[in-house]
């Protein structure tokens, strides 16, 4: 290859920054050349309207593909969770590298944890601060069934942004992505993690997703180094399941395949999905497990019939306007 620098486009917030970082220094390593970070502002980094308004899907992710389309960059890395489950033609998933850490988690006023926020409130009732329709509905299921008085405020922003509507007292506690905070060396800051059996996470979340042009055979053979086939298996059957209910990714839509093992042999994939309304009060979730998925095809497939028997139980009229 060239020993001209690759051109990787990222967008410029400090999370986004950081994650391109240690991307370009794995593609340094594997291809000899060095990566030179080209900033890209989306529309989603502009707008300041929530993204179920703005209608989420793709919000962060054109500007990157239209320059990648351009020539303008080589290669972009995107928060996977972020990306419309519609692959465009003209480009290619080179590599979804090992997944971080994908739960959610709480940072909270005086280091406390979610079933202790609401009895120290002053008023009785928690306010947490989320912009997920899918953190609402789970977060306010959760409440209901343990009887938690919490109130889910809609907001956005940056980490530093959300951590300081707590830092001000203006909320009890804001729910983040562990993978974020954890790339930003932030982890310390948490004060609780969220089980899965809590909030099911976003279709994706904690993965990296490393696009570029499909015709760059070079570099997406070098890229392929990067790639964790069980990461892109899990995420791929997640957002086979996001696809099949025909939901955007700011739809309250949660979903997380991960491995059944004996020990050190993996013997099955889990897939759960959950779908909401965002006052908590009617939750569809189910799961299926299976023989992991081996090729593209069968990790869409086993998405697509998790998804199907969630429709037959309802899930399509708690989704609101649904994503074509």
């Amino acid at each position: 290859m060239s020993e001209n620098p690759l051109k990787l486009g990222t967008r410029r917030s400090k999370l986004a920054m950081a994650q391109s970082g240690q991307v370009a220094d794995a593609v340094s390593r594997v291809t000899g050349r060095p990566v030179e970070l080209v900033e890209i502002t989306t529309y989603g980094d502009t707008s300041r309207e929530h993204l179920a308004q703005i209608g989420g899907t793709g919000v962060f992710v054109a500007a990157l593909r239209e320059a990648l389309l351009r020539g303008e960059v080589d290669f972009a890395v995107h928060s996977l969770k972020d990306l419309p489950t519609t692959q465009p033609d003209e480009l290619v998933l080179a590599a979804i590298p090992r997944r971080e850490d994908p739960r959610d988690v709480l940072v909270a006023r005086d280091g406390l944890k979610i079933t202790d926020l609401a009895a120290s409130s002053p008023t009785g009732v928690a306010r947490i601060g989320t912009g997920a329709p899918r953190r609402m509905a789970q977060l306010n299921a959760y409440a209901r069934a343990h009887g938690l008085e919490i109130e889910t405020v809609p907001i956005r922003g940056n980490v530093d942004t959300r951590i300081g509507y707590v830092r001000s007292g203006e909320l009890d506690a804001v729910v983040l992505a562990a993978a974020g905070l954890n790339r930003i060396g932030r982890s310390d800051e948490v004060t609780d993690v969220l089980s899965v059996d809590t909030v099911l996470p976003a279709p994706g979340q904690g993965a990296l997703a490393i696009e570029c042009a499909a015709g760059n055979a070079e570099l997406i053979a070098a890229l392929a180094e990067l790639d964790d086939p069980f990461t892109r298996a899990a995420v791929t059957a997640e957002r086979s399941l996001l696809a099949a209910l025909e939901a955007g990714c700011s739809a309250p839509v949660g979903a997380l395949a991960d491995l059944l093992a004996d020990g050190q042999i993996v013997k099955e994939m889990r897939l759960r999905g959950v779908v909401g309304t965002p006052d908590g009060t009617t939750l569809v979730q189910l799961s299926t497990t299976g023989p992991v998925p081996q090729t593209h095809d069968a990790a869409m497939a086993f998405g697509r019939e998790l998804a199907t028997e969630m429709l037959a139980q309802g899930a399509a009229g708690l989704m609101g306007e649904r994503a074509h």
